[in-house]
């Protein structure tokens, strides 16, 4: 897998919130947000926090980073799942922007999809696909 861009970590080490910056110079942002439900299950949403997008998070940058820009989610992923080795799920969606057809959404949750066993060991946690969403739910006892 590449390196991952420098990651800039949220100021308190529990925080939810990380941030990288491209060599290209676009930003990126990362959230956890724990679902009002159950705090144990969480929502990953991330993308690109640049102006010059137009506050379309979603938004196709085509800087030729797409790899290295997973690499590095992949790696805040497992500096979040260290600092909060209880949450039970994480979920996540391929959205797709107002001016982007279905198709994009897909192929975007197909991309992220292809990251998961980077991340999640298919022995202790399953994989739920619900049209453009993924849940990844810790299966139960699996806690020492």
């Amino acid at each position: 897998m590449l390196e991952p861009y420098t990651i800039i970590p949220p100021p308190i080490e529990s925080g939810s919130t990380y941030y990288f910056i491209t060599d290209s110079g676009v930003h990126y942002e990362v959230r956890f947000g724990r679902k009002q439900n159950n705090i144990l299950n969480t929502s990953i949403v991330f993308g690109v926090i640049n102006e010059e997008y137009e506050g379309e998070e979603y938004s196709l940058t085509n800087k030729f980073e797409v790899y290295r820009v997973m690499a590095t989610i992949v790696e805040i992923l497992r500096m979040y799942m260290s600092i909060h080795p209880k949450i039970n799920s994480y979920e996540y969606t391929g959205e797709p922007t107002a001016k982007e057809l279905d198709k994009i959404g897909k192929q975007r949750l197909s991309l992220y999809n292809r990251y998961l066993s980077k991340v999640f060991d298919p022995m202790l946690w399953e994989v739920e696909e619900q049209k453009n969403k993924t849940i990844v739910k810790r299966i139960k006892d699996n806690f020492a």
